[in-house]
């Protein structure tokens, strides 16, 4: 069976649930009309196609628990939504000892890699996001109907999500079951097989998932999480909306800055107002970041082509309007005067507008010359609107990353200029980093709720982006006591690039992605054997690299061979990362910024120039959903630009704040999943 595609609106519901006795005594016909009584979803194939695969899928579930008679108890769950996946699952077997999760292909012949990790993906989403899931094995079974018995390789069934996916054909589901079942330890608490389905479900979206649940017409609700509630995301969210709506009724022009740590969901919040519960306010998402507009726009279109080519070419037409380049939209508006269609704009990443006098100077000799700072111009744009217009400027604290990024008091500067602007931030101490800082303003107003200060990208432990600050403020003491208070920390430090590999291909499962990041000014990892990076400003590089999948195609993310730089993954995410720490921020007394130049590293001496520098090993360091393994290199004494002494300081510093060196059993040299499908 196959989930709706969610391009209506999804109830969140399973589609039938019941004790496994009830279900051998029901009639089918009625469990059919169990599985249909949600009309609001809609179905990647026909409906016809449907109900065809849900036959065969209870017919064969039926034949098998029929043969097993201390299954009666147990709880049936067919159609149980996934809704970080926008999925279903298409059946559930809840026992005493733990959750079996089952994808039935339909007259399959075979078990394709591709389903594989789909069912791998549905158990370990239940492992990270559903309470009753935490202290159980989680068994992932792929059902091909039609495929030949073979005798099954039984993983270590220990709590958690099993080492391998179990494959099974309709003739040997029964035997399969069974097996497993005696197997499975006798927990020290049984599984509450009737309360488990309304245990709390709480998925945390990645960016990409995200985008497209929200293109598809859902809100930010269906796919935050409790963590995300506690940071107030759905309260922003309804306080941009609140503005937005302010603005139109009162005839007003206004910029709203939405702050917030990284990882907080602020990019989340932004697709939301223009895709989501905002989808009336006519707005446009707009974002300088190439590698956001590439990776956002192919993952819609292939969301909408589902798997047809002759329909991915349109899909992809459309979503361009959805997303848009900044410099693309600014110097066609700039070169035209037209007035833009939107009355809203939405800005990812506003920290990173040109200031005036960079402005001027990269646009010189360019087709549309700019005049002006980017904060001054688009204000000036969206001006136009003579009724009302707003603006939303998504801000990331010590995101920084470039010459000429104005930060925060760009925007304060050009709102001085441009006095018919009202302004709404949140409340904020002042930043050691002056663009951080808005100027005094006549129309600005303050609100709490625009600010996001509770970390949503990692999943694992919420105090990754403090202790990162910590870190690159030298401050070993908080670094350290946020690693001894708060373990485990989401960081490892190895300085073997072996064993980062292999802990990121071991930890890679399902759909779960890792992958590669360094500083672009890590010129000299070339000599490690890692100087090819992610083309940023290449579309069809930055999809294969965020969108495809390993072993299929070798510019995956994992098959960890191209390294993604700060300008590749600035406001994308991986699972897992790999950060290999180059030459360019290297210890001293303090943290020390330099330029790999001709044959020798230059050091940075400016204030900015170190920011940014800081900055990017801070956008490196948060892109993790899970974990980041972070590869400090030995060196070698016999070349002046990688000496071992250099990089041993910068791993004596990060192991005096407290992160933890990679182990053996850390690292395995290969998983099964990845390496060895066919034993699987």
């Amino acid at each position: 069976m196959r989930a709706g595609d969610g391009s209506q609106r999804q109830s969140w519901t399973s589609g039938y649930s019941a004790r496994v006795a009830t279900f051998l005594q029901a009639d089918p016909i009625a469990v059919l009309g169990a599985l249909t009584l949600d009309q609001a979803r809609s179905f990647r194939t026909s409906e016809a196609q449907q109900l065809r695969a849900w036959d065969i899928t209870c017919a064969t579930l039926r034949a098998a628990l029929r043969q097993l008679p201390e299954a009666a108890a147990w709880r049936l769950i067919l159609e149980f939504p996934m809704r970080r996946l926008g999925r279903r699952i298409d059946a559930l077997l809840i026992t005493p000892r733990g959750p079996f999760v089952i994808e039935v292909k339909a007259h399959a012949t075979a078990h394709s890699l591709a389903d594989r990790r789909q069912v791998e993906d549905y158990a370990l989403d239940l492992q990270d996001f559903h309470a009753a899931s935490r202290h159980h094995p989680i068994i992932p079974i792929l059902l091909a109907t039609a495929a030949e018995p073979a005798p099954p390789a039984f993983p270590l069934l220990l709590a958690g999500v099993a080492g391998s996916v179990l494959l099974a054909s309709g003739e040997s589901l029964a035997g399969l079951l069974r097996a497993l079942w005696r197997r499975l330890p006798e927990p020290a608490t049984a599984l509450d097989v009737d309360g488990w389905e309304h245990a709390p479900y709480h998925p945390v979206a990645g960016i990409i998932d995200a985008a497209c649940t929200l293109f598809s017409h859902h809100g930010v609700a269906d796919i935050a999480a409790a963590r995300a509630d506690r940071g107030g995301l759905t309260a922003t969210t309804e306080a941009v909306l609140q503005a937005i709506a302010g603005a139109r009724s009162a005839g007003r022009h206004l910029v709203v800055f939405v702050s917030g740590i990284p990882g907080a969901g602020k990019t989340l919040c932004g697709l939301n107002t223009v895709f989501g519960t905002g989808r009336g306010t006519n707005a446009t998402f707009l974002t300088g970041n190439p590698t956001l507009v590439h990776v956002l726009r192919e993952a819609l279109a292939r969301d909408a082509a589902r798997g047809d080519r002759a329909r991915l070419r349109a899909a992809r037409q459309r979503t361009k309007a959805a997303i848009q380049a900044l410099p693309a939209f600014r110097d066609h508006h700039i070169g035209t005067g037209h007035t833009p269609a939107e009355h809203v704009a939405v800005i990812d990443e506003a920290q990173r507008a040109w200031s005036r006098d960079h402005a001027i100077r990269k646009s010189a000799g360019r087709a549309v010359p700019l005049h002006d700072s980017e904060p001054g111009h688009l204000l000036a744009i969206m001006a136009r609107h003579d009724d009302w217009a707003v603006i939303v400027c998504l801000i990331g604290h010590g995101q920084e990353i470039h010459d000429g990024e104005g930060g925060l008091a760009e925007w304060g500067r050009a709102l001085q200029a441009q006095p018919r602007w009202h302004a709404l931030a949140a409340t904020a101490a002042p930043a050691a980093d002056p663009r951080q800082n808005l100027p005094p303003l006549p129309r600005l107003q303050t609100l709490a709720a625009l600010h996001l200060d509770v970390p949503m990208r990692s999943l694992r432990n919420d105090v990754a982006a403090a202790w990162v600050d910590a870190v690159l403020a030298d401050d070993v003491a908080t670094a350290a006591h946020l690693a001894a208070t708060r373990a485990p920390l989401p960081f490892h430090l190895t300085r073997d690039l072996a064993a980062l590999r292999g802990r990121l291909r071991h930890a890679a499962r399902g759909h779960r992605r890792a992958g590669l990041v360094a500083s672009s000014g890590a010129a000299r990892l070339r000599a490690e054997g890692l100087g090819s990076e992610v083309a940023h400003m290449d579309a069809a590089a930055v999809a294969h690299w965020f969108l495809d999948r390993w072993p299929d195609d070798v510019r995956a993310s994992d098959a960890l061979e191209q390294v993604a730089t700060e300008f590749s993954c600035q406001g994308l995410e991986l699972d897992h990362v790999g950060l290999c720490w180059g030459g360019d921020l290297v210890r001293g007394p303090r943290w020390l910024a330099r330029n790999f130049v001709g044959t020798r590293w230059q050091m940075r001496r400016s204030a900015e120039a170190v920011a940014n520098r800081l900055n990017t090993y801070r956008v490196l360091l948060t892109r993790a959903r899970y974990d980041t393994v972070i590869w400090v290199p030995r060196g070698d004494p016999a070349d002046a630009t990688r000496l071992p002494d250099e990089m041993d300081r910068i791993a004596a510093h990060l192991l005096r704040c407290g992160v933890p060196p990679l182990t053996a059993a850390d690292a395995p040299v290969a998983p099964v999943s990845a390496r060895q499908p066919s034993l699987i």
